[in-house]
């Protein structure tokens, strides 16, 4: 074999519940995940050393963010491979195709890592694919980027528990060039959180309503949006004031609710249906915002084409 090409599914979380700081610097959270028919694709083949290489449709600023050595998250994916098969990793070419928005809370890097385990694992014939999910050292939406769908996610999200026939969610989202850090937006909400007298390591445990889940599975558009909730918005709005214009402006132009994808700064509008998103995202295209209609539940990592 001498490329495999796999695809993998952003994500937006309709949920998201931050819990306790944990003793290892990370927090318990409870999410729901939607993975969207916004997807990465990584092409792999054989190399005398390894290399990255990276277009897409996304801005040229936003391409030039994503790193092209060895730390780039599919170098590390391609090396957990080998650490799986007990084998050396051999240098291997990258090439990705990206569509999801850098550092845009929606999961971007994790899909091309997803994309790169599945990938290598094929170029390598290491037989490991059952054994893939057990990721999250490479990042807390790894796994999820993996199986796709709608799901619960438990711990630092890796905990996953698919939600069964829920009908096709639209949302629009409206990225920005100007990304957040994660790890500082959820430094800014222990301190907003210790400034309000509440101990971050003793927070309230994070939980997914179960009348959300049975919202989602009935379909209905207006109670799910009544149930939406970031836990992480209120520092990302503390870090990017500019970010709660976007949310008045979307809700001004007729989304059900808007809310910051994860850890922003790309804002997650939900709509009634796919008219609704076209019709939502040329009203926000407009007034200026980079905006683009998605949908899911989508399918997660597969391989695309082998040669």
């Amino acid at each position: 074999m001498h490329s495999v090409t796999a695809s993998a599914p952003g994500k937006t979380n309709l949920f998201f519940a931050v819990g306790p700081l944990r003793e290892d610097g990370f927090h318990d959270v409870a999410s729901v995940y939607l993975a969207l028919d916004l997807r990465e694709e990584v092409s792999v083949s054989a190399a005398d050393s390894w290399s990255v290489s990276v277009s897409g449709n996304i801005s040229v600023e936003q391409i030039a963010m994503v790193p092209t050595g060895e730390e780039n998250l599919v170098v590390s994916a391609a090396k957990h491979v080998a650490d799986l098969a007990k084998v050396s990793p051999q240098p291997t070419a990258f090439s990705i195709d990206k569509h999801v928005p850098v550092a845009g809370g929606m999961g971007g890097g994790s899909a091309d890592a997803a994309a790169a385990l599945v990938a290598v694992n094929a170029l390598w014939c290491t037989g490991v694919e059952s054994q893939l999910s057990n990721s999250v050292s490479l990042g807390a939406d790894v796994p999820f980027a993996l199986t796709g769908g709608i799901a619960v996610g438990l711990g630092r999200g890796e905990v996953l528990t698919q939600i069964d026939s829920v009908p096709a969610i639209h949302v629009v989202l409206v990225t920005n060039d100007e990304g957040l850090n994660t790890p500082a937006v959820y430094k800014r909400l222990d301190e907003l959180r210790a400034a309000r007298g509440i101990d971050p390591t003793v927070a309230p445990a994070a939980l997914v309503p179960e009348t959300l889940i049975r919202a989602l599975q009935s379909g209905d558009k207006a109670e799910i949006a009544s149930m939406l909730r970031n836990d992480l918005q209120e520092a990302a709005l503390d870090l990017r004031p500019d970010l709660g214009q976007t949310i008045q402006d979307g809700l001004a132009a007729g989304a059900l609710t808007g809310f910051v994808s994860g850890s922003g700064p790309t804002i997650a509008f939900l709509v009634s249906d796919a008219d609704g998103a076209e019709a939502l995202a040329q009203k926000l295209h407009i007034k200026g915002y980079r905006a683009l209609a998605a949908a899911g539940p989508a399918r997660g990592a597969f391989i695309r084409e082998e040669d």
